[in-house]
Formats: structure tokens, C-alpha cells, sequence
């Protein structure tokens, strides 16, 4: 077996409305549509039929804060330059959304977030891939802070 890619990803969240304020009206994700009595949604970024899946919960009790098991963080590329970045720094900013830390992983270059249910989320851009192709350890160089 080979894996191909990370298909999708699915969030429990409190308030699916709230949620797709930030993953579509922000993020820009498309709504594919609403299942489970509109109590769950899926959105796409056009890569593939789904990418997240957002299925509400209320009340229900959020994952302990710092180290723990599970999911850390997801990735969404969002553009291919440091001025996309820049742009998507200023539409967060906009927005009233805290960014929680800016690195360059040499390979790539991201901003971190939290959304509405403190997930982690990380907007990122790629380097020219050459870095990671002539030297696939790059992906493992020290990170480095990011100044936009």
C-alpha cells in the first residue's frame, strides 16, 4: 500500500455556523453542502470532492490544552508567495484573528492560528521546490522566525 495524499480532514466544533465563518467566509473553503440535518458541513478548496468536514457538537468538552496526544495542527496552503502570506496576515487582521506565531521552515513559510474551537491551524506557502527536491533533509532545517 502507498498513501497518496492526506484526504480530508474532519473537526468536531461547537457551532458549525460560527466554523463556517471562519473555514469559508475567512479561509475561503467552498461549501459543498450540509448532511446530518445541518448539523455537519463539507468544504473544499476544489483539490478534491472534500477536504474538511465540520460536524457539530455544542457543549461537548474541548481538548485539554498544551502537550497531549492527538492532532497538533493542520496545514492549508493557501498560496505560492510571501505576498499571498503577507495578504492572508492582513485579512486576519482584519478579521480580528490573532496570530499565534509566524516561521520559515525553509521548505515552506507559515503564519498559526487558532479557529473558533482553538484548533491550530497553519497558512502556509511553499518554497521553490527545488530546496526539497536537490536535498529532502531540508525539510528538517531549524526553523527560523518569519518577518512579513
Amino acid at each position: 500500500m502507498k498513501a497518496h495524499y492526506l484526504g480530508h480532514v474532519v473537526f468536531y466544533v461547537k457551532d458549525i455556523e460560527v466554523s463556517l465563518k471562519f473555514y469559508r467566509d475567512l479561509l475561503g473553503f467552498q461549501e459543498i453542502g450540509k448532511i446530518f440535518n445541518g448539523k455537519a458541513v463539507a468544504l473544499t478548496s476544489g483539490r478534491t470532492h472534500h477536504e474538511l468536514l465540520l460536524i457539530q457538537v455544542g457543549d461537548a468538552p474541548a481538548p485539554p490544552s498544551g502537550l497531549r496526544r492527538g492532532l497538533y495542527h493542520i496545514g492549508i496552503k493557501i498560496g505560492d508567495s510571501l505576498d499571498d502570506l503577507r495578504q492572508a496576515k492582513q485579512e486576519l487582521k482584519h478579521a480580528g484573528v490573532p496570530i499565534t506565531g509566524m516561521s520559515d521552515h525553509t521548505v515552506s513559510q507559515s503564519l498559526y492560528l487558532a479557529d473558533p474551537d482553538a484548533n491550530e491551524i497553519e497558512l502556509n506557502v511553499d518554497a521553490d521546490e527545488q530546496i526539497w527536491k536537490e536535498n529532502p533533509s531540508a525539510v528538517l532545517s531549524p526553523i527560523k522566525p518569519l518577518v512579513l
